[in-house]
């Protein structure tokens, strides 16, 4: 999907909170805004499976030292 550049003005406090806010969940503002249009837009369910496939790559390695590398269940 092609991207759209965006402008828009707010306050300090509302930057600051954005940038405070995505760095908490580890991605950038852009990313950030993005996802509450999304779940505002009615997009909830696409962005949660995006959030899950995010948390299983960052933390893919974890779970196969934890439980194996074997997907389908077979050791």
């Amino acid at each position: 999907m092609a991207k759209t550049q965006l402008n828009v003005r707010v306050d300090e406090g509302t930057a600051r909170a954005a940038r405070e806010r995505a760095l908490a969940r580890g991605m950038s503002v852009n990313r950030y805004i993005e996802e509450l249009v999304k779940q505002d837009a009615g997009e909830v369910g696409q962005t949660f499976v995006d959030a899950a496939a995010d948390f299983m790559k960052q933390y893919e390695s974890v779970f196969a030292e934890e439980f194996g590398d074997d997907r389908a269940g077979r050791r």
